[in-house]
């Protein structure tokens, strides 16, 4: 739109999420044999929790509250994941990790609901990551179940190709001026 104050920063919010979620969706699925670790939380530092709050704020200015809120939502949660894996506290219990994520699930599932109103690419990226989130849950819960973790790494993969998807889709068709990557509109 010509009168928007900002470029659309959903391309930079999807980018962002995607890179963050594949480099510690690719560790938790076992790909680099733990490498993918430190990779991540530097993303999530920097990328994945710096450029997605940045994202929401703009997303704010444009008045795109679903936007705006997932992508400010998500730069905290990688923020915050970096904090509790950099500066954890002693005495946080075996279940410190599993008790973060199940907020973070409830959070996901409502935002799917709302997701069925934006476009099918979106949707997309929402359902996969409700999923994820339920197995990586449910992975970290108690003593911790390996199996389970790694069908939320493999999911989480799923879900970066996803967001990949949607913000190529955003950026190509911006800069296009025309649709090339399809996003199946919604609602």
């Amino acid at each position: 739109m010509a009168d928007e104050k900002v470029a659309d920063p959903g391309p930079l919010g999807l980018a962002a999420f995607a890179m963050t979620t594949f480099a510690l969706s690719s560790a938790n699925a076992n790909l680099w044999k733990g490498a993918g670790v430190e990779a991540a939380l530097a993303l999530a530092f920097f990328y994945g929790g710096s450029a997605q709050l940045l994202a929401g704020m703009w997303e704010f200015v444009r008045k795109n509250t679903f936007a705006a809120l997932a992508f400010t939502s998500y730069g905290a949660f990688w923020l915050s994941l970096y904090a509790l894996y950099k500066f954890a506290l002693p005495g946080g219990g075996t279940d410190t990790v599993g008790i973060f994520l199940v907020g973070w699930t409830i959070f996901t599932l409502y935002m799917t609901v709302a997701a069925t109103k934006v476009n099918m690419a979106v949707l997309t990226v929402f359902v996969l990551l409700s999923i994820t989130f339920i197995f990586l849950t449910i992975g970290a819960w108690g003593a911790g179940h390996a199996t389970i973790t790694h069908i939320g790494g493999w999911t989480g993969i799923a879900t970066a190709i996803a967001a990949w998807y949607a913000s190529a889709a955003g950026v190509i068709n911006s800069t296009h001026g025309k649709v090339v990557l399809p996003v199946g509109p919604r609602g």
